[in-house]
């Protein structure tokens, strides 16, 4: 059994190699077009960095008026006064 293996072996090795070297062209193709790729994704990177730079100076400001909003309500409890509030649909 472990002849015949053997046997197969050397008798594919070769034909496996043969046929690696004939996709040499059809790699090169390949790899040009995944740089390509790669550079637009870099572009698509940037755009989205700049979008979450927006994001998270909008969540600062909101953070800053969700303080200031309790502060206030704060302060009207500390002076017991007595606020209707009006519900907006």
């Amino acid at each position: 059994m472990k002849k015949i293996l053997t046997i197969l072996a050397f008798t594919i090795l070769p034909l496996i190699s043969i046929g690696q070297e004939a996709n040499v062209d059809i790699k090169n193709n390949d790899t040009a077009e995944i740089i390509i790729e790669k550079k637009a994704e870099t572009q698509n990177a940037k755009q989205t960095s700049s979008n979450s730079t927006a994001k998270s100076q909008l969540l600062k400001i909101n953070r800053k008026k969700s303080s200031d909003i309790i502060s206030i309500k704060a302060y009207r409890k500390s002076l017991q006064i007595k606020v209707k509030e009006v519900k907006l649909c």
